[in-house]
């Protein structure tokens, strides 16, 4: 089989069974070199439980895991060189300086220097608080370190497990600023999270994993192309409006959406709400009937589906973890 350059992982077919129960059901995706690639879940799915399989914490039951071209089965030394990874919050000497913690990781990394350790404190921007012992340390200062940390061995693939969890919109907004930068300069970056909007703002591309399975995975935009928008239409008739709209195909009413009023009582006042769901190529074909059906319109309102509006219909509303 042939291995393309531009995958850093490749993951085919995982599957992982416990005490007879199937956890991992045919897991299947690739990380591309340069790209930040969300990892989003519902508690229970099987999200943690690919992650350590991926780094070699725990077997798979079949399928291959494919890191910078090599098997983690067959060359775990090797396949596992290119990757650095942080499960949950990392674990750091508090009475040590953040200095002094990077000594001693690098320790065990064979070929890390000193100007390496300079480097990777560069990189996540410690500055001369990497001198500080680290209980000084903010927690968005402990993630950068930890990140620091990963780095030493220069991998070319970065595992993060909800990096942002637990820091202020600050520390969030400077997280994503600072991942991005990490995949602006060739790292590729795997990042788990449960902030639904953060991982739509930061990711490339998504996989969506739920009872083991992976039941969606694409550029994050062409997910979205494929959920309807929802569509509020205001109007002088809402009652004729409804009527219409009833009839027409592929076109959803939204009772007790927060966007409009669909009551079917839904008198006759000036730019009565309607909201729908629909394809946004049928706004005009929609429109000339209304107008045809002598209803005034005074506004449409498109709004985008979000990805957490696609992750609760492909989940069918589990809740994430």
């Amino acid at each position: 089989m042939s291995v393309d350059p531009n995958v850093v992982l490749s993951v085919h077919q995982l599957k992982k069974r416990i005490k007879n129960k199937e956890i991992i059901k045919g897991v299947s995706f690739d990380v591309r070199r340069g790209e930040i690639f969300g990892f989003l879940g519902p508690n229970g799915s099987g999200k943690t439980t690919t992650i350590r399989m991926l780094v070699g914490l725990i077997k798979p039951t079949a399928g291959t895991i494919t890191l910078g071209g090599y098997d983690v089965a067959k060359k775990p030394t090797e396949a596992l060189r290119h990757v650095g990874c942080i499960v949950e919050n990392p674990e750091l000497y508090g009475y040590l300086t953040g200095w002094e913690n990077l000594e001693q990781f690098a320790r065990m990394i064979p070929g890390v220097t000193e100007s390496r350790i300079r480097e990777v404190t560069h990189i996540v921007g410690l500055g001369q608080r990497i001198y500080d012992k680290v209980k000084t340390y903010s927690l968005g200062m402990r993630q950068r370190l930890g990140i620091a940390q990963a780095l030493l061995g220069s991998p070319s693939l970065l595992i993060l497990d909800e990096p942002t969890n637990g820091l202020d919109p600050q520390g969030i907004k400077e997280m994503r600023d600072f991942i991005r930068r990490l995949a602006a300069e060739g790292l590729s970056l795997f990042v788990s999270s449960h902030l639904l909007s953060e991982i739509q703002q930061m990711c490339d591309r998504v996989a969506i994993i739920s009872h083991g399975s992976v039941i969606a995975v694409g550029a994050v935009d062409e997910l979205l192309r494929q959920t309807s928008s929802t569509v509020v239409w205001s109007v002088s008739q809402a009652g004729r409006a409804r009527e219409l709209l009833e009839g027409e195909a592929g076109v959803a009413l939204l009772d007790g959406s927060p966007y409009g009023t669909s009551s079917p009582e839904g008198g006759e006042a000036l730019g009565s709400p309607l909201a729908v769901q629909m394809d946004q190529e049928a706004i005009p074909r929609v429109n000339e009937a209304m107008v045809a059906a002598g209803i005034r319109i005074y506004g449409i309102h498109i709004i985008n589906p979000t990805l957490e509006e696609l992750f609760l219909r492909v989940t069918e509303g589990e809740q994430i973890e």
